[in-house]
């Protein structure tokens, strides 16, 4: 047998294998329920009730951009910190308490979602977004908090092996994809303050009863302080893969380590203070404090523009090796027939794309036209479902045999699958965007409007639901491929013919980056600092219009201020009544 990743690491392979099997599981329940939510917004075919759409969609986004992602990233990471590090995790019990963490959020956050399709009084149909007003059973704000203890306790084992290492080799630069990963996961604990604030000081004691009430705003507010670092945290595992994986699949190696690591340092310090820019529509936000983010949004290009340079120059760099010439005459050098490699290149491809309509989103006034629309949900169909989903699934295609030492069931029916998504996507997000201009809104089960008609500028939107309904079922399609392979890839015998673990050297390497690059510390307190002058003064502002509960539990200092003042004012008024009336009788003027 070749030098496998389970020949090199046999109880971390476990561990990485049970997540990838966590992922899949979630990605099957979340397409299940995508294809009923498709079928029945489009109108082709229902037989679920509308007032269960809400848990539907509820399902589907929690499934697949929550669990899907982040047992896939879990694994991936496992894989890069004890392959960069040439060295196994230091205990593999904690490694396995963490996921256990992570299994059990899942289960418990689940019940109550799935419970909404029954007569139960038990229900979370509180959507991805789960702010208030929208309140879940406690069950699922527990499930969620297990959740994400599990990733920072996984964090923290991956910062442990580090630091390991780093005693036994103080003057080594940090390996890139440990670098990647340490940078991500600091960037997660930073993000996740605001929803663990949000559950454990107001939604859980707000949906055990403990308190009546909280601010609307306020949860808001704190959920997007999250909401929106998360896409990088689903985000930089797939950018971690384009940089480490896909110029090794191409036959060349990585342009630029620096690059890499400039790219996922902006992502730690830019992240964060970004998330109001989801909340321009909102009133109780200064415009000024939504102009701040929007700005902050903007930097956000600049890593992304860097990605796209050092990717297409890497592949570039492959493509010459194996022969290819000429300005464009090198793209047919690559091997588009690996669905490794085509299956990634596609992804960044759609996430290009992507870029373009989040420039969209992030422009405060272009925003107004297409916020709460379906724009909004082609817009993430292209990032997370097309951009992270399709590279997770393609990249499955080589780790599955390095993880089961069994070769793939099917190179064909993967190939095959890879491009039935990209083309599915195709169809269903520029549907969806164009859906969006027309002012037709999202999470709505009936956006039909009795009476009212869309007017399309090309086409119509009977066209726009036949491409979502087609897309969708393409995509279905491909789900079936993509389980018909791991499942007929774990079932295979094992297999002495699997190349070696390993991820691609580099043209430029760690030692053309400044030091100053690996100075965690530093690009932390940039970090924190940025977080403190974005969202300090806009959090102070929500609390003193309504309060850390809402303005109904603020009755009593409310009314002794309002009394005084009420008082003083009905004194003034007499008075100057008095005064005005007396002046009238002197000189005889009423």
């Amino acid at each position: 047998m070749t030098n496998t990743y389970i020949e090199s690491f046999p109880a971390e392979a476990k561990v990485v294998r049970a997540a990838f099997y966590s992922s899949f599981l979630a990605l099957a329940i979340g397409g299940l329920f995508g294809i009923i939510q498709t079928l029945h917004r489009t109108g082709y075919y229902r037989f679920i009730d509308s007032a269960d759409y809400y848990t539907v969609l509820t399902a589907h986004g929690v499934f697949l951009v929550i669990t899907f992602t982040i047992f896939f990233l879990v694994a991936i990471f496992t894989w890069a910190i004890t392959t960069s590090l040439d060295r196994p995790v230091e205990d593999i019990r904690f490694t396995w308490f963490w996921y256990g963490l992570m299994v059990l959020g899942t289960i418990l956050a689940a019940v109550p979602i799935l419970a909404g399709f029954t007569d139960s009084e038990m229900s979370a149909s509180v959507l991805f977004t789960f702010y208030a007003p929208l309140q879940g059973h406690p069950l699922f704000y527990v499930g969620l908090v297990l959740f994400v203890v599990g990733t920072w306790l996984a964090g923290a084992d991956w910062f442990r092996s580090w630091l390991a290492w780093k005693q036994e080799n103080p003057d080594e630069r940090i390996p890139l994809p440990t670098f990647m990963v340490l940078t991500t996961m600091l960037m997660w604990y930073i993000a996740t303050l605001g929803v663990a604030a949000a559950i454990l000081l107001f939604l859980l004691p707000w949906s055990l009863g403990i308190i009546e009430s909280v601010n609307p705003l306020l949860t808001r507010t704190l959920f997007w302080f999250f909401g929106h670092p998360i896409v990088y945290f689903w985000l930089m595992p797939a950018y971690m893969m384009w940089y480490i994986m896909l110029p090794k699949i191409s036959g060349g190696k990585l342009f630029s380590d620096p690059l890499a690591r400039v790219v996922f340092v902006l992502f730690l310090i830019l992240s964060v203070p970004t998330g109001i820019h989801h909340q321009y529509l909102d009133p109780g936000i200064a415009e000024g404090f939504k102009f701040i983010a929007m700005t902050n949004t903007m930097f956000l290009l600049l890593p992304s523009l860097l990605t796209a340079f050092t990717v297409v120059a890497s592949m570039e760099h492959g493509a010459r090796q194996r022969g290819g010439s000429g300005y464009l005459g090198w793209l047919k050098a690559l091997p588009w027939r690996d669905p490794v490699f085509a299956g990634m290149a596609l992804a960044g491809l759609m996430f290009a794309a992507a870029g373009f309509s989040g420039m969209i989103n992030a422009g405060m006034n272009i925003n107004y036209l297409v916020h709460n629309t379906f724009w909004v949900v082609g817009h993430f169909h292209l990032t997370v479902g097309t951009g992270v989903a399709l590279t997770f699934m393609a990249v499955t295609y080589w780790f599955l045999p390095q993880v089961t030492g069994k070769a793939l069931w099917n190179r064909s029916v993967a190939l095959g699958q890879v491009v039935l998504w990209f083309v599915g996507m195709t169809f269903m997000s520029n549907a969806m965007h164009r859906a969006g201009l027309l002012g037709i809104p999202r999470r709505t089960a009936e956006p039909q409007y009795e009476g009212f008609e869309f007017e399309a500028a090309v086409g119509s939107v009977g066209e726009l639901d036949a491409q979502i309904a087609l897309g969708g079922l393409l995509l279905t399609l491909s789900l079936v491929l993509f389980f018909a392979n791991i499942i007929g890839t774990v079932l295979n015998n094992r297999s002495d013919d699997l190349p070696a673990n390993g991820y691609a050297d580099t043209l430029s390497g760690p030692s053309d980056a400044p030091l100053v690059l690996d100075n965690l510390k530093l690009w932390t307190a940039i970090a924190i600092v940025l977080v403190i002058f974005a969202y300090t003064f806009p959090l102070l502002s929500i609390i003193e219009r309504g309060g850390l509960f809402g303005p109904e539990l603020n009755e009593l200092p409310v009314s002794i201020g309002l009394g005084l003042e009420y008082l003083w004012t009905t004194v003034v008024t007499t008075v100057t009544s008095g005064v005005d009336t007396a002046i009238a009788i002197i000189t005889g003027v009423r």
